[in-house]
């Protein structure tokens, strides 16, 4: 494997690393910024996310585009020297607003995978690029498993000390793609950068004149929305439903991401072969619901933890459909067409983490007669029931195996 996509694996991986790490302290952290009950927590995690998310949702298009102008390299690496220092300050912060201040400035520097993911497009064969995009997927999905691991051991060392692990990361990565990272746009691949494809509306407005797109876009921001519950909620979920530890919180995370890992890096090769791109799809919403649906009602610790591979293997839906839609997009457009799916993925966690830690904090009370903790799993089933039925509509049918 090259080095420089090596680099561009570990850049997403620490990109998970950073949040992942984040996850099992995040309780804590905040009821020691601000007090407060675990439920009030779980409303400032939601903000949180929801800032990071609208920063992700607004600089996706526009850096994604500025790469296709200027090169994937220098965004890159701007990026993750800003994001290492960002760490830094949310190391040190002493409030609740310096937090999410940095959560801001994180989320414009995490709106990088778009340009990571194009620089994949860039190297690969059009043939290639579903399972090289399951590469992609690959990377976040052991930056998850390792994320929410380190992040759980190292909370027995303060809340702070995640942030410094990944302010470290992120350092050491610029200097690895200093080294190895080429650049991969052509002088006559440089498309002009324009301010009306380069917001979210623009781009959206401007991908969706091509046949069957938009539909496309709509499945994939369904499912982020769906997907984001793990996220969003887990962590408050795990501790309230099953009076898990940060440690095991950290431990079960750490398994949704390993087999996530192992899915997007080799199973959805097997289910591309098999069952093509729009079969893949579909059996990954299929997963999906089953997994959503039982999480949303089952009260045993052991089996949620014995749940996490079923509900895994839904992430064979983000290649395939990234394989699909970038075979109907030019050249000097798959840093738009990236752009406008991490705006789409970011859209999703500006409302997803609102909605679901609502939905936790209304259905996790316990002196109620609606007391569900499991509550958002069940609304993140039916968002998948939405976008199966979208995508098996007729007017979305393609298969590109």
């Amino acid at each position: 494997m090259r080095p420089a996509v090596v680099f561009i694996m570990l850049t997403v991986m620490i990109d998970a690393i950073g949040i992942g790490l984040m996850v099992p302290v995040m309780p804590d952290l905040i009821r020691e910024l601000r007090g407060g009950t675990l439920g009030e927590a779980a409303l400032w995690g939601g903000l949180l996310a929801t800032s990071f998310a609208v920063m992700q949702f607004l600089c996706g298009p526009a850096l994604g585009s500025l790469s296709d102008r200027f090169g994937r390299r220098p965004v890159l690496l701007i990026s993750l020297l800003v994001m290492a220092a960002d760490y830094v300050v949310m190391a040190l912060a002493g409030s609740i607003w310096l937090l999410l201040a940095g959560r801001i400035v994180g989320g414009i520097t995490a709106a990088t995978q778009s340009t990571a993911t194009a620089y994949m497009a860039d190297v690969s064969a059009p043939g290639e690029r579903t399972r090289n995009f399951g590469l992609i997927g690959a990377s976040f999905g052991a930056g998850f498993v390792l994320g929410p691991l380190i992040g759980g051991v190292l909370a027995e060392y303060g809340t702070r000390a995640p942030f410094w692990a990944a302010a470290g990361l992120a350092s050491g990565n610029v200097l690895l793609g200093w080294v190895v990272l080429r650049e991969t746009v052509r002088p006559e691949n440089r498309r002009a950068f324009d301010w009306r494809r380069a917001n979210p509306l623009g781009v959206v407005r401007h991908l969706g004149r091509l046949p069957g797109l938009r539909q496309l876009l709509l499945v994939y921001f369904l499912y982020h929305v769906a997907f984001a519950v793990y996220p969003s909620v887990w962590s408050y979920f795990g501790q309230e439903r099953f009076g898990w530890t940060p440690a095991v919180i950290g431990l079960s995370l750490g398994v949704f991401g390993a087999v996530m890992a192992l899915v997007q890096g080799g199973a959805i090769r097997l289910a591309l072969h098999w069952f093509g791109e729009r079969g893949t799809v579909v059996l990954g919403q299929v997963f999906a619901i089953a997994a959503y649906g039982t999480l949303g009602i089952i009260s045993s610790g052991p089996l949620a933890l014995a749940l996490t591979p079923l509900a895994a293997l839904a992430g064979v839906i983000p290649p395939a459909l990234q394989g699909i839609m970038s075979q109907r997009v030019a050249a000097n457009a798959q840093g738009e067409l990236q752009g406008a799916l991490t705006s789409a993925a970011s859209l999703a966690m500006i409302l997803s983490p609102l909605a679901m830690t609502w939905t936790f904090a209304t259905f996790a009370q316990r002196d109620t007669a609606h007391y569900l903790p499991g509550a958002p799993f069940l609304v993140a089933m039916c968002l998948s029931v939405a976008a199966l039925l979208l995508f098996i509509r007729p007017a979305v049918r393609t298969d590109a195996a």
